[in-house]
C-alpha cells in the first residue's frame, strides 16, 4: 500500500516552499523521523523527515520547484514495485558465471615473459593446444616472483652514496660569526647572536668597513618582513565560476532593497569602555562553563543592556505598522547569525527578563541549531530590535542595515585594548582599556538622532557601570 507524504506547515505566516534538495531516490528505503528532502521558504531553509517508513516509490516534486503548504512530494511504499526490478538480474548473471576463471589474467600480465615456454610443448596437439596451455601457463607466474626479489637490494646501495653529501655539514663553522674579519664589539655580536643574523652575510657601514649595531638591526628587520609575508591565502573554489543564487540570498537581497528603499536609515556611533566588564568575563568565565555548559562571551552582557534601554526608550523598539508605530510591551531580540547560506536572524524572546546565563543559553542554543539546518521557521519572526556581532570577524564597527517592519538594529564590534585618557578626580591620566564601539543604525522616518544618542548613551552607562553580578544567575 502505497501513501503520499505533503509539504507540512512550516510556520504561521510561511504559505509555500521550494524543494532544494531531494536526500533519498527511488527505490531508496527510508525510516520514520529520516531527513527525506531539503525546503527553502522565506524565512529558512529546513530538513523535511519522513512521517513513515518503507520505500520511495516517485518523487511528485522536483527540485527547484516551489509548491504551497499541503502539495504531495513523494510517494512511499512497502517496496514491492521496487523489489520486482532486481528480481530479474540473477537470470542474465548466472550464465557469465564460468568466465569468472580468466581472473589470474592480471597476474599473469607481471610475468608475461613466462608465457612462451609452456606453449612450445603442447605445438603437436593443434586442437588441444589452447586448452591445455591455459593450466601451465599460469604455473610459470610464481617463478617469475624471485626474478624481482633482487631489485629491491639493488635499489638499497644505490641510496648509500646518496647520503655521502652530509660531509657538507662541517661547513657550517666556516660560516661562524667567529671568522668574520675585522672587530666586532661584543655587544654587537650578542645582538647578532639574539637575532640570528650571520655578520659574515653583512656589510659594515661602519668606519674601515666595521659592522656596526645598526646594520645587524637593519638585517634583521627584511627578514622579519618576510616572515610576515609568509601566510599563504586559501583560494575559494568558487573563484572563477558562476553560482545561482539560494532562495534564501534572493529573498535577503529583495528585504534589503525594499529597506533601503522605503526607510530613511542612518548610523550613531559611541566608544564604550567595557574594562570593568572584561574583569568580571575573566573572574567567572570559568566557573560560568563549568556551572551552565556556555562560554561566557561579551555578547550576553550587550543583549542585557539594549535589552533593558529599550524598555526606557520603546521608540527604538518600535514597528511600523502603515501609518501607525506600534510600540511592543517586550523586548524580543533578533540575533544576526552567519551561516554557510547566509545571514539568518533567529529570536531571543521576552530578552529584557532574561539574565546572563539564560541570553548566554539561548543565543548559543539558536547559533548551533541556525548553523546546522535545525531552527523551526516560528523562531526566526517576532523580533522588535536586532543585535548583530559585528566583532566576531575582527571589525571595529559597520553600519548595519534596518530590516522592516524593525526601525533599529545595533552592531558591536570587536573588543580591542588601547591606551585612553581617564580622569580621577580631576587628574587625567593615559590607561591601557577594553574598548568597543557601537553603531546604531535606525529608521529616521520616527526615530530622531536625539533619540538614538539617548539610548546608546544609557547602553554605554549600563556598561560601563558593569553592575552584572547579581545578574549572572548560575
Amino acid at each position: 500500500m502505497s501513501e503520499s507524504v505533503s509539504l507540512p506547515a512550516l510556520g504561521e505566516s510561511v504559505t509555500e516552499g521550494t524543494v532544494t534538495r531531494w536526500l533519498k531516490n527511488v527505490g531508496d528505503r527510508v525510516e520514520v523521523d529520516e531527513p527525506l528532502l531539503e525546503v527553502s521558504t522565506d524565512k529558512v531553509d529546513t530538513e523535511i523527515p519522513s512521517p513513515i517508513a518503507g520505500v520511495i516509490e516517485a518523487i511528485l516534486v522536483q527540485e527547484d520547484e516551489t509548491v504551497e503548504v499541503g502539495t504531495a512530494l513523494v510517494t512511499i511504499g512497502d517496496g514491492s514495485g521496487a523489489a520486482a526490478a532486481p528480481a530479474e538480474a540473477p537470470a542474465p548473471a548466472a550464465a557469465p558465471e564460468p568466465v569468472a576463471a580468466p581472473e589470474p589474467v592480471a597476474a599473469q600480465a607481471e610475468a608475461p615473459v613466462a608465457a612462451p615456454a609452456p606453449v612450445a610443448a603442447p605445438g603437436p596437439a593443434a586442437p588441444a593446444a589452447p586448452a591445455a596451455p591455459a593450466a601451465p601457463a599460469y604455473a610459470p607466474a610464481p617463478p617469475a616472483a624471485p626474478v624481482y626479489v633482487p631489485a629491491p637490494p639493488a635499489a638499497a646501495p644505490a641510496a648509500a652514496p646518496a647520503a655521502a653529501p652530509a660531509p657538507a655539514a662541517p661547513a657550517a663553522p666556516s660560516g661562524s660569526h667567529a671568522s668574520t674579519s675585522g672587530y666586532v664589539t661584543p655587544i654587537v655580536r650578542k645582538l647578532a647572536n639574539e637575532q640570528g643574523v650571520d655578520l659574515n652575510t653583512l656589510t659594515g657601514t661602519g668606519v674601515g668597513g666595521r659592522i656596526r649595531k645598526q646594520d645587524v638591526l637593519s638585517a634583521q628587520a627584511p627578514a622579519a618582513g618576510a616572515v610576515a609575508a609568509a601566510p599563504v591565502v586559501e583560494v575559494s573554489p568558487l573563484r572563477g565560476t558562476v553560482q545561482p543564487m539560494s532562495r534564501l540570498r534572493k529573498v535577503v537581497a529583495e528585504r534589503a532593497v525594499i529597506s533601503m528603499n522605503s526607510t530613511a536609515q542612518l548610523t550613531t556611533l559611541v566608544e564604550v569602555d567595557v574594562t570593568r566588564v572584561a574583569m568580571l568575563r575573566d573572574k567567572v568565565k570559568a566557573e560560568f562553563l563549568a556551572k551552565t555548559g556556555n562560554k561566557l562571551s561579551f555578547m550576553p552582557f550587550f543583549a542585557l543592556a539594549a535589552a533593558e534601554a529599550l524598555k526606557a526608550y520603546p521608540v527604538i523598539n518600535a514597528t511600523v505598522d502603515g501609518d501607525s508605530i506600534v510600540y511592543p510591551d517586550h523586548e524580543n531580540l533578533s540575533i544576526a547569525v552567519d551561516t554557510e547560506r547566509g545571514l539568518l536572524t533567529p529570536v531571543v524572546r521576552d530578552a529584557s527578563s532574561l539574565n546572563i546565563a539564560e541570553l548566554a543559553a539561548q543565543i548559543a542554543d539558536l547559533a548551533g541549531r541556525t548553523r546546522e539546518n535545525k531552527l523551526k521557521p516560528d523562531e526566526l519572526a517576532g523580533g522588535t530590535f536586532t543585535l548583530t556581532n559585528t566583532g566576531s570577524r575582527g571589525a571595529l564597527f559597520d553600519t548595519p542595515l534596518v530590516f522592516l517592519p524593525q526601525v533599529a538594529i545595533l552592531g558591536t564590534g570587536v573588543v580591542v585594548k588601547k591606551p585612553v585618557v581617564v580622569s580621577d578626580n580631576g587628574i587625567d591620566s593615559i590607561s591601557i582599556r577594553s574598548m568597543v564601539y557601537l553603531a546604531l543604525s535606525y529608521d529616521h522616518r520616527i526615530v530622531d538622532g536625539a533619540d538614538a544618542a539617548r539610548f546608546l548613551t544609557t547602553v554605554k552607562a549600563r556598561l560601563e557601570g558593569a553592575a552584572f553580578e547579581s545578574q549572572l544567575g548560575y
